[in-house]
């Protein structure tokens, strides 16, 4: 699988015109990312979904905390009927840095994941559902049937040991945050330790970096348009890896706390080299090529992600090639 997210920090018609580009340059998903101080993800892939005939389409990721876990499946299930069965979820825990701004960062955590996307599989299937446990659900059901049914694809994001492992487990695939080797080879450990325990019936499992990229032409107007994502990133990464990659925890968080405040140019001004290069494949085309070979040795499929690069119209391409050139 070779995907691309799209952020919808931009409007929804340039949102559009890039999930169309996408899927002329040969990604197979398109997803969109779900934050609540960006645009709406499920308005962004109904518009994408229109216009193009082949991309599977989801969000990347959404939780279950800002949207009740039956109305968060009720909205996967209209994505996969309004493009004829190109539905996909993707969930995770939420986005340490916002999720304060809502309250419930100290929510996060594996079983909400769990008990939304189970919950989700049983809806799609037609079924009713009861839930007392990280939500509240009474005889829920759904008034349709998507018609991928209950085997709309269940992508979960997530990075800690557990979260790797409950995925390869009871998913379809892994969006694992992470751009460099080192961190892949440590995912590609867990999702093996899942995988143990995975029945047959499952089928094969898809562990993605889901990574951020940057490419152009200029190897440094890369590197620069990198920081947004990277503050992100850095801020929400856990100690442990942030000691795999040397990079100062104390600074990590200060980026988190500005982020949070709304000081966001303070925050990406925070970002170091050290942090670029962890967190981000950043540079020209070769540069980039480079790093999603080595990935592709522990992860199966890249979801080329934000900030793609300093013009988004030419990074489609420019990643698409790199990609290509890295798995000829």
């Amino acid at each position: 699988m070779f995907s691309i997210e799209l952020t919808p920090e931009h409007p929804i018609d340039r949102i559009t015109d890039l999930g169309v580009q996408a899927e002329a340059a040969g990604y197979d998903t398109v997803f969109v990312s779900s934050h609540y101080n960006n645009r709406d993800p499920f308005a962004a892939l109904h518009r994408i979904g229109v216009e193009t005939d082949t991309v599977q389409l989801g969000p990347g990721v959404a939780n279950p905390f800002e949207i009740h876990p039956v109305r968060l499946a009720s909205k996967v299930a209209t994505v996969d009927e309004a493009t004829g069965g190109r539905g996909v979820f993707g969930l995770g825990p939420g986005d340490p840095s916002t999720a304060r701004n809502l309250g419930f960062d100290d929510d996060r955590g594996l079983r909400p994941v769990l008990e939304a996307f189970k919950t989700a599989q049983q809806l799609w299937a037609g079924e009713r559902v009861d839930n007392d446990g990280t939500f509240q659900a009474d005889d829920a059901g759904l008034n349709y049937e998507p018609p991928s049914g209950s085997d709309i694809p269940v992508h979960i994001g997530g990075e800690g040991p557990h979260m790797c492992r409950m995925a390869a487990k009871h998913a379809d695939g892994l969006l694992f945050n992470g751009s460099h080797e080192a961190d892949l080879a440590w995912a590609r450990d867990q999702v093996d330790k899942g995988e143990a325990d995975r029945p047959d019936h499952r089928g094969e499992f898809d562990l993605a970096a889901y990574a951020s990229v940057s490419v152009a032409a200029a190897r440094e107007a890369a590197r620069e348009a990198a920081r947004p994502p990277v503050a992100y990133i850095a801020a929400g990464a856990a100690p442990p890896v942030l000691d795999r990659h040397d990079i100062d925890g104390e600074r990590a968080e200060e980026i988190g706390e500005k982020i949070s405040a709304g000081e966001f140019s303070a925050a990406f001004e925070l970002v170091t080299p050290a942090m670029i290069d962890a967190f981000c494949m950043a540079g020209t085309v070769d540069d980039v090529a480079a790093q999603m070979a080595a990935v592709t040795d522990h992860a199966d499929s890249i979801v080329v992600g934000s900030p793609l690069g300093p013009d988004l119209e030419d990074a489609v391409d420019l990643a698409a090639e790199a990609y290509e050139q890295a798995t000829d």
